[in-house]
């Protein structure tokens, strides 16, 4: 009887020391927080030593955001989070007997949406809590179908990779991709807004968070002919080298189309650039169809213009592989919109490193990228923009008629007669009928 009562005791001592231990392994603190500043929406960041349920809903009348966060502590301060500019006026704390109440006083309604992430290489357990522009939520269903516009100008989507909470990759001397990524983005944008015909639109003009799936919407957003995704490599191995130039895979074009096809009922999203259509009210077949069509030429520019990049950098950077490769990449996916991703170089190289960071190195990769960008649509511009009329212009001709003179002719086409005469390489103005002339831009 003494030995089952023993055994009893040890029974209930071993429950009672896991519950005990488990309440520990359940405590957790939050021992800094973050904010970070997107133009939708801002990102509050919890760094916290484990895991912790919480919950979060919003009061009115003032507007309040509150945040419950069970067997949590704050060892963190509140102040100078950098709120001039956000939608919160102050960030205040309180107990209710285990849980931490963090109450977010706000200068306007916001959407709240929070989450929890688990460790990764570069941070502990995480909270975040993204507040919402309330006006950046309401979107009228088909409102953002594109118009054709004469005479347009080419749209290239410049994607800087990561930002925010997300460094990417970092290399010796603390350079982060994140830095990197997006100065080559920027003297990218201003290359094609200096040229005529080009205009360039950032993702991300600072150092905040996207979305992958936001990049895309947001290329699709601002009608991009383009879009081109900015990276910086990083391996376990500090000799691994070498840029590189991705398109999306045969694979990972099968599985978006898949996707698109699956939600087609319910999204209102658009496929075809300019002009472009909906899925939602085409039978199945015809919009397997249309979106093949799409898919398919897509593609076939996003080769052309990684092609025209790749050559670009080899001529001055080492590569990692000798030709374009292929991915599955997300960034990639826009069924409708050329899409590439270039990898700078290896920003775990101490070599590349030294050459991403500095201005020059940077400038010298714009260059090659906008190079490629303007050889593809020189040769290949999309209907109605600047760049397809002046090169139709370009293209003029004239066939000689009875009665026409050289004089006449360059009159009637508001043209010089010298740079009539300079076009046909023409040593005199005879002409005779039939005669084909070239007609330069006036």
């Amino acid at each position: 009887m003494q030995k089952i009562t023993t055994r009893i005791f040890h029974v209930w001592l071993c429950f009672f020391g896991l519950l005990f231990s488990s309440s520990l392994l359940q405590a957790a603190e939050i021992k800094n927080v973050r904010m970070w500043l997107a133009p939708d929406h801002a990102r509050l960041v919890f760094d916290m030593t484990g895991a912790a349920t919480h919950k979060v809903f919003t009061l009115d009348n003032p507007n309040r955001i509150v945040l419950d966060v069970e067997q949590a502590s704050l060892n963190a301060s509140l102040t100078n989070l950098g709120l001039d500019k956000s939608p919160v006026k102050q960030v205040r704390s309180g107990k209710n007997g285990k849980t931490l109440r963090l109450v977010l006083d706000l200068k306007r309604p916001v959407r709240p949406k929070s989450f929890a992430l688990k460790p990764n290489q570069k941070y502990g357990h995480r909270l975040v809590l993204d507040l919402y522009e309330k006006e950046t939520l309401v979107k009228a269903k088909k409102s953002a179908e594109p118009k054709a516009v004469s005479g347009r100008d080419i749209v290239v989507a410049i994607d800087a990779g990561h930002g925010g909470e997300d460094p990417g990759a970092i290399g010796p001397g603390r350079v982060r991709e994140k830095d990197v990524v997006l100065a080559i983005a920027k003297e990218l944008k201003r290359r094609l807004d200096a040229t005529p015909g080009y205009q360039g639109k950032l993702t991300r003009t600072g150092d905040y968070y996207i979305s992958l799936r936001g990049r895309t919407k947001a290329a699709r957003k601002q009608n991009a002919d383009l879009f081109v995704s900015i990276h910086a490599d990083a391996f376990r191995d500090p000799r691994a080298r070498g840029a590189s130039v991705w398109v999306l895979s045969s694979r990972g074009a099968s599985s978006e189309m898949g996707r698109w096809l699956a939600r087609k009922e319910n999204s209102a999203d658009l496929i075809g650039g300019v002009g472009s259509v909906s899925l939602e009210d085409k039978d199945d077949v015809l919009a397997s169809v249309l979106l093949d069509m799409s898919m398919t030429a897509s593609r076939e520019d996003s080769r052309s213009i990684a092609r025209q990049i790749h050559g670009n950098i080899k001529r001055f950077a080492k590569m990692h592989k000798a030709h374009v490769e292929q991915a599955g990449f997300v960034v990639l996916k826009s069924p409708d919109i050329p899409s590439i991703l270039v990898e700078t170089g290896f920003i775990s190289n101490p070599g590349e490193a030294a050459k991403l960071k500095t201005r020059g190195y940077q400038k010298k990769m714009a260059e090659a990228v906008f190079k490629g960008i303007t050889q593809h649509f020189e040769r290949k511009p999309p209907a109605m923009t600047y760049i397809a009329q002046r090169k139709a212009a370009d293209n003029r001709t004239y066939k000689v008629v009875k009665g026409d003179t050289l004089s006449v002719i360059a009159s009637r086409n508001g043209v010089s007669l010298a740079a009539l005469r300079k076009a046909n390489n023409l040593q005199h103005d005879r002409i005779r009928i039939g005669q084909v002339l070239r007609i330069p831009t006036s």
